[in-house]
């Protein structure tokens, strides 16, 4: 899969293309076990299986990520969730966003197969990672959703909450720097009032100490389930 960001960073603007061909979902990924567990329990009340790891990975098929600013699901029961991406290129580590969207009616069944059937929407702008890290756990992942013709916040939490990317990286392929070609979603907060459906999804990556933010709004189009 082909994506292209533009590079917001101490050396200047630029535009980097970027070729994925394996995409992972780094999920129960927090440093807190309670909000974890929290987390399990959100999900459990929708009828979702605790998980049989944590941190577990699971594989998705790469052209499942778009930049698109309309995507199409299956259904009304799907929902986003933001996320921090991590890729590398060039020998360089990059971060962006995305969103694991994920078919909740189907989650029950299988967690694995409720995020493949569904697209993953991606950022359009991407930070050097080694110019965040040193602020790290400072850095926020936000959501806001468009609910009854209003937009409501859903997400919102500190990097702090969640387990280091260089962390995940190792514990998935052994080294801290993602080899070139793959991409990894890594890790969530917790949802305010509740996982529901809506079909506007706005996410950010909030740089309080650079004074910067990545951001991408997608509206989701429900195709509908004929038998």
């Amino acid at each position: 899969m082909q994506l292209t960001f533009s590079i917001s960073s101490a050396g200047g603007a630029s535009t980097l293309a970027v070729s994925i061909d394996h995409f992972v979902i780094a999920g129960w990924a927090g440093r807190d076990h309670a909000a974890i567990e929290h987390h399990i329990e959100e999900l459990a009340a929708i009828g979702v299986p605790r998980p049989s790891a944590v941190p577990l990975f699971y594989r998705v098929a790469a052209n499942q990520l778009t930049q698109d600013a309309t995507v199409q699901m299956a259904g009304p029961d799907s929902s986003g969730e933001v996320e921090v991406l991590l890729f590398s290129q060039a020998g360089r580590s990059y971060v962006s966003l995305t969103s694991d969207h994920t078919d909740r009616k189907l989650e029950a069944h299988s967690v694995a197969l409720s995020k493949q059937l569904c697209a993953k929407p991606v950022a359009r702008e991407a930070w050097p990672l080694d110019e965040v890290l040193p602020h790290w756990d400072s850095l926020r992942i936000v959501s806001s959703i468009v609910e009854d013709g209003r937009e409501v916040e859903y997400q919102n939490g500190l990097l702090d909450s969640l387990r280091d990317v260089r962390d995940l990286a190792r514990r998935h392929c052994g080294q801290e720097q993602l080899p070139e070609g793959m991409a990894m979603s890594c890790g969530t907060v917790a949802v305010i009032g509740g996982i529901r459906p809506a079909n506007i999804f706005t996410m950010a990556l909030v740089d309080d100490r650079l004074g910067r933010r990545l951001a991408h709004r997608y509206t989701v189009e429900c195709l509908p389930v004929v038998a």
